[in-house]
């Protein structure tokens, strides 16, 4: 079992591994769009104060962060098994999926869940997503 907190991601805001390898199976903590200053990507805040989020460049932004911690253990976005994702909106679905297609299709995809939840961890966060990823250590 090894477990790792990259030190170039976002820190946890808890005490968890980002990524954690049981034998074959790699489990990645529950990712978002948040970068190594802590701001996020697909948000945009004005001068007035107003904030925009775009929940296309988040999904983009936390799959390619579930894509760099799992190239952390050897591995890649076409070993994910399962993904659940956390939507704050469901009317966010269509962007999000429409993002998730071009990453991932039907054939060869990882089984998916998407569920939606009250908030996360902060108020710019549209969209967090788990992962479990299979790739054979020998």
């Amino acid at each position: 079992m090894s477990n790792k907190v990259l030190k170039d991601k976002a820190q946890p805001l808890g005490n968890y591994p980002h990524v954690k390898r049981v034998g074959d199976f790699i489990y990645v903590s529950g990712t978002s769009s948040r970068r190594q200053d802590n701001s996020h990507a697909g948000v945009t805040i004005h001068p007035d104060g107003r904030v925009d989020k775009d929940i296309r460049v988040q999904t983009q932004a936390v799959i390619e962060n579930i894509g760099a911690l799992l190239s952390s253990m050897g591995a890649g976005l076409e070993h994910l098994i399962d993904l659940t994702t956390f939507l704050v909106d469901m009317e966010d679905f269509k962007g999000y999926n429409e993002v998730y297609g071009t990453f991932f299709d039907h054939a060869t995809g990882p089984t998916r869940t998407t569920v939606a939840v009250h908030q996360l961890p902060h108020p710019n966060l549209l969209i967090e997503i788990k992962a479990v990823a299979y790739k054979p250590l020998f």
